[in-house]
């Protein structure tokens, strides 16, 4: 069988082709902008690879609009998503996690995009998995784009997924009709499609969460960890193995693969944030890919993709991965004094 690239991929899901899993919303415009954000990711990928040989390593010594500290690489990938996707025309407007404000891209663009250009850039300087995240909404109407534009549900996402730049270099990706995995072939420049229709199981004995906050947690998440803690003298009755790669795609491309709950819960080590992760960025791209993948992502109260954004750089509680524990997580919240029932 004869490798199917990413290009010809879209193309036999387009709605005018004769594929069983031909997609309607998948337009020429949208094809073109999700092959530039593609394109975007190996000129990241290439980055990352050349690491300290580039000298490219290190802090940037600025701060990001969420307070953060630039690496140089948060600012080399964010400009190579900005420049590629600025270039073709199919972007009304662009908005990144690294950028205060949204960009007009086009005023005859059908569509928004939104993205994390690099995730988890903490781990760069230690040569661990980092990633991009992309999230694509179509433009509501015909009028200027404003950045209410963006503030759509993550139920109405046409396309989202993200890069893993690991041992190999990954591009996930759904349509809204399940979710496939691409690898990129360095020597024919091309991602190829290696996987289709990712299931993630609905139960799982592995979590994923940065247990230095564990004081700060709520009672909820402090009931559930600690159960998976006890393990299989327990209420649970099985041993739990706990993961955390202090990357979210990281950490979701395991989910993805072989099962998991990745948990950013709500704390009170900062109460008037709403969560750690970004809503846009983050919460609404990753919950669309694993709840295609069959599983269930929610604030540890609410949907989601239910959730109507209020601002560009919106934070949330995210607890997503394997359905069956994600619900006990979400019982727990809502109803803290009753047991899970199976």
């Amino acid at each position: 069988m004869s490798a199917i690239t990413l290009n010809q991929y879209l193309l036999t899901r387009q709605a005018n082709s004769h594929s069983p899993r031909r997609i309607n919303h998948l337009s020429v415009d949208l094809t073109q902008l999700i092959l530039q954000t593609a394109i975007a990711c190996k000129g990241i990928s290439a980055a990352l690879h050349k690491g300290a040989l580039a000298g490219i390593l290190g802090s940037a010594n600025t701060d990001n609009v969420q307070g953060e500290t630039q690496k140089k690489l948060d600012i080399i990938s964010n400009v190579l998503m900005v420049d590629t996707l600025l270039g073709g025309g199919q972007a009304a407007a662009i908005a990144s996690e690294e950028m205060d404000e949204m960009i007009v891209a086009s005023d005859s663009g059908r569509y928004l995009i939104l993205f994390d250009p690099l995730d988890g850039s903490s781990n760069i300087d230690v040569n661990m998995s980092v990633g991009t995240i992309f999230s694509i909404l179509e433009r509501p109407n015909s009028n200027a784009v404003t950045t209410e534009d963006f503030f759509q549900a993550g139920q109405h996402q046409v396309a989202a997924g993200y890069a893993l730049y690991g041992p190999s270099t990954l591009l996930v990706l759904t349509l809204g009709d399940g979710v496939d995995v691409f690898t990129l072939d360095r020597d024919l420049g091309e991602f190829i499609l290696t996987s289709e229709k990712l299931t993630i199981p609905e139960d799982t004995q592995e979590f994923a969460i940065n247990m230095s906050n564990q004081r700060h947690w709520e009672p909820p998440m402090q009931r559930y960890i600690s159960e998976c803690l006890e393990g299989k003298t327990g209420v649970r009755g099985k041993d739990f193995n706990m993961r955390w790669v202090a990357s979210m795609v990281g950490d979701v491309h395991r989910i993805l693969i072989r099962g998991g709950i990745f948990m950013y819960p709500y704390d009170l080590k900062d109460p008037k944030k709403a969560g750690k992760l970004r809503l846009m960025y983050e919460a609404n791209p990753m919950s669309f890919l694993i709840e295609q993948a069959g599983g269930a992502s929610t604030t540890g109260r609410q949907r989601i993709m239910d959730v109507n954004p209020d601002g560009l750089h919106q934070r949330v509680p995210v607890v997503l991965g394997s359905r069956n524990e994600v619900l006990r997580v979400t019982h727990y919240h809502l109803s803290p004094n009753s047991e899970f029932q199976e």
